[in-house]
């Protein structure tokens, strides 16, 4: 099968409106009990610190914008560090009867989720998928009379799906105990995602129903399996979750009605099939896993010299970011095959421009390609290949005439780091 049939242009997730004062569980520090609070500003991402250096590089979007790349991350969103506890159910019909062991199905996607999000966050994210209910939990109706389709919104059909699950999980659920929900579905429920990819995500939904007095707000809904017949779905096919995870977490797809074409395979929320890929320096910063003193804002005129370490590893400064106005930026980092990018090929400096003001699905962020038109490095099954040697290298520069903004490899160290050098005139 042609690579460009392998890679599905998904859809961006149907993401309800997150202003409503909602009611959300959190854990308290030092004691791992959850309690319950009610706030306008959710539990959402730990917010950057703003201060005079970072603050022009917190760039926000517009109020019409549904998930925006802005900083911080918007409310009503699921926590990113600390622990986070997923509640995990696996559901069935009775046209679409699970097969085999219901944990079977869980087992495809972890312990690898939970390692995933380890190494993305350095450690931040602990990640505690819980299944309380181990065997599939059978829905009232059969999958056909829920009416889902790619691209439903939150309308009658998924609302009925949601209080379904609640009303059949809810004697042994107590659902204060969860940050946000994983309904992994029965494969045989809906077409295969070589035909439409079903998976969904619903975060910030002040529409979801209530149970145990807190709304089903985030909730990850994981269709059929990405499985392109390569035999490599047993290593690969649980990246979905990962990616449907992130808009819980406040994550905007990146990928636009082309496919991958914006931002390639250097974010598993541009592309989340084949080979492993981590998340760009920008959202780990948006999810609290960089700190302050590991970004540098380059916001006034002149010429500075940074040393960045590659994002796989962690410690050491990890990403330059170049504001061009309050809604968008360049960001500057390094990426290499390690951790969680498996694809990498060419190695070096990745430059890409973020626009807090672009919604989600509608391509947000843009990689610059420093070798245009040279059809890419990489081989690898459903990998966007022209973006894989978008990374520039020594001697190489990204140049903005028009914003008088230039963006120089200067070097690279023994220890993997790469010299930068920003000049904005």
């Amino acid at each position: 099968m042609p690579l460009s049939r392998r890679i599905r242009p998904r859809r961006a997730a149907a993401l309800a409106s997150v202003t409503a004062l909602t009611f959300v569980v959190s854990t308290s520090a030092g004691t791992g009990h959850p309690t319950a609070r009610s706030t306008a500003a959710g539990a959402g991402p730990v917010a950057p610190a703003r201060g005079a250096v970072l603050g022009p590089c917190m760039i926000t979007g517009g109020h019409a914008i549904q998930l925006s790349e802005g900083v911080p991350t918007g409310t009503g969103y699921s926590r990113s560090t600390g622990t986070v506890r997923a509640l995990t159910l696996m559901v069935d019909f009775s046209d679409a009867p699970g097969p085999g062991k219901a944990l079977d199905r869980f087992h495809e996607f972890f312990p690898k989720t939970r390692q995933w999000f380890r190494t993305a966050s350095y450690g931040r994210l602990d990640y505690r998928p819980e299944t309380p209910i181990p065997d599939w939990l059978r829905m009232p109706k059969p999958f056909k009379a829920y009416g889902i389709e790619r691209g439903a919104p939150f309308d009658s059909g998924y609302r009925n799906l949601v209080q379904d699950i609640v009303s059949a999980a809810d004697p042994k659920v107590d659902f204060r105990e969860y940050d946000f929900l994983n309904v992994l579905m029965t494969p045989n429920a809906g077409p295969s995602a070589l035909d439409t990819v079903l998976s969904v995500t619903f975060a910030g939904n002040t529409e979801a129903p209530v149970a145990d007095g807190v709304p089903v707000a985030n909730a990850s809904f994981v269709y059929s399996r990405q499985d392109d017949g390569s035999g490599s779905y047993a290593r690969t096919g649980y990246r979905v979750l990962p990616h449907e995870n992130g808009h819980v977490f406040g994550l905007p797809d990146l990928y636009t009605q082309a496919g991958g074409g914006a931002v390639g395979h250097w974010d598993i929320m541009s592309e989340d099939w084949g080979a492993n890929n981590d998340l760009l320096g920008w959202h780990k910063w948006k999810l609290g896993w960089l700190d302050a003193s590991q970004v540098g804002c380059t916001s006034r005129h002149g010429t500075t010299a940074y040393t960045l370490t590659p994002l796989e590893r962690a410690g050491g400064p990890k990403m330059v970011f170049v504001p061009l106005s309050g809604r968008t930026g360049y960001a500057v980092e390094v990426r290499t095959r390690a951790g969680n990018d498996e694809a990498v090929c060419r190695p070096g400096v990745l430059i890409y421009k973020v626009d807090a003001n672009v919604d989600t699905g509608m391509g947000p962020v843009k990689v610059y390609d420093s070798r245009r038109d040279s059809g890419g490095c990489t081989r690898s099954p459903n990998v966007h290949a022209e973006l894989s040697d978008a990374p520039f290298t020594p001697g190489e520069a990204f140049k903005d005439p028009k914003r008088g903004i230039r963006i120089t490899v200067v070097g690279r160290e023994a220890s993997g780091s790469y010299r930068v050098v920003v000049t904005r005139r």
